[in-house]
Order: C-alpha cells, then sequence, then structure tokens
C-alpha cells in the first residue's frame, strides 16, 4: 500500500514598510523547523534565480518610469518563475513554505495605491498564480509613520529602496489597502499589531499557526 504523499503548508507575510515581515517570517521558519517541519522559507519578489533578477530591477527603481502596470506585469513574471521553479515543488514535496510577500503586495502596491485595475491585477493573478493560495496570511500592521522610521534606521545612512522611499501618504493609503485586503479574506488573513514588541508579534504568529494548522 502507497504511503500518502503529505501536501506542505503555504505561510505568507504582508505589511507596509518596517512592518517586520522579513524579521518575523524567519522566527517562524526557524521555529517550524525546530519543531520537525522542513521548511523552504523565500522572498518576494524574488526566491528563484530569474526572479532576483527582477527583483533588482523593480527595488533600484530602473522600472518605474515605466509606470505601475509595468511594475505589476515584472511581479507577476518573477512570481510565475518563483512558483513554477521553487514553491509549487516545495509543496509537493511536503515542505512548510514561508514567503515574505506574495500577491497581497501587489494588490496593495500597485493595485490599490498604483491605480492598475483590479481587472488587470486579477487576470495577472490567474496567469500566474491559478488555484493557489496561501494556508494563512499574516498582514502585520503599523503605523505608516513608525515604520518608515524603522526602515530609515535600518538602512542607516543608505539609500531607501523603490517603495521605502515613497511619501507618507502613500504609505499610509498602502497600510490601508492590507487592511481592506484582510477584512474581505477573512478565512486567509489575520492582521497582527506589528507595534508589539518582536517576541510578542512572534508569539501572535506562532500560536495562530498552531490554531489553524496544528504543526
Amino acid at each position: 500500500m502507497k504511503q500518502a504523499i503529505e501536501i506542505g503548508r503555504f505561510i505568507t507575510f504582508e505589511g507596509g514598510e518596517g512592518s517586520g515581515k522579513s524579521t518575523q517570517a524567519g522566527i517562524l521558519a526557524n521555529r517550524l523547523a525546530r519543531s520537525g517541519r522542513s521548511v523552504f522559507a523565500t522572498r518576494e519578489p524574488g526566491g528563484s534565480p530569474g526572479a532576483e533578477e527582477i527583483r533588482a530591477a523593480l527595488l533600484s527603481g530602473r522600472v518605474a518610469p515605466f509606470g505601475h502596470l509595468a511594475e505589476a506585469v515584472l511581479f507577476a513574471v518573477a512570481r510565475a518563475d518563483h512558483i513554477d521553479n521553487a514553491i509549487q515543488g516545495a509543496l509537493q514535496e511536503g515542505q512548510w513554505v514561508v514567503c515574505d510577500r506574495f500577491i497581497d503586495s501587489t494588490r496593495a502596491y500597485q493595485g490599490a495605491t498604483g491605480g492598475v485595475p483590479r481587472s488587470a491585477i486579477n487576470a495577472l493573478e490567474r496567469l500566474t498564480v491559478g488555484e493557489l493560495s496561501p494556508d494563512i496570511t499574516f498582514i502585520l500592521d503599523i503605523p505608516a509613520e513608525e515604520g518608515l522610521a524603522r526602515a530609515e534606521a535600518r538602512a542607516e545612512g543608505g539609500r531607501l529602496d523603490r517603495f521605502e522611499s515613497q511619501d507618507l501618504t502613500n504609505h499610509e493609503r498602502i497600510r490601508r489597502a492590507f487592511l481592506d485586503i484582510a477584512e474581505e479574506e477573512p478565512d486567509r488573513c489575520v492582521v497582527v499589531d506589528a507595534s508589539q514588541p518582536e517576541a510578542m508579534v512572534a508569539e501572535d504568529v506562532w500560536e495562530t499557526v498552531l490554531q489553524r494548522l496544528n504543526p
């Protein structure tokens, strides 16, 4: 009798700049690994060789002059490569995929605040993501001003990337867009107060994973 193949779980982290997505994704990935799970930690844009090349172009701002639609298309191209060459295989092998950003960032940055029509965003998702959907999406919520201060401190006088360098008003719109997404999809999205100390945020994330996915 053949043993059933365990399909992996897919967890994503979303939020504005300085919300701690990368940190919390790393903490969760390490915790899952310590609990005995096979974990694939990744990010967007990026996560596969082709997608990492596109990431460099997007974050440098070289694509920005072509407009938000061009950015959305390139994010979609990177995402398709990421899914085909990394995420899908990991899930089929039974791994727990923990991803720093996914579809909701495109919806918030290029869609809700960049003016790309929702119909275009949806079409790109159908082409690149299909039926793939995260089991849980953590939306780390923090006031835009506080998040930007964190991002600037992290840069330590270095250059902010294309998206970090937007003005405060735009970051406030991005925050609102993420909260709207969470309200639209409460079964998938969990909002976490990211202004708490790092350890408290991590505990909120872990408790949700325990309750919903029982790792």
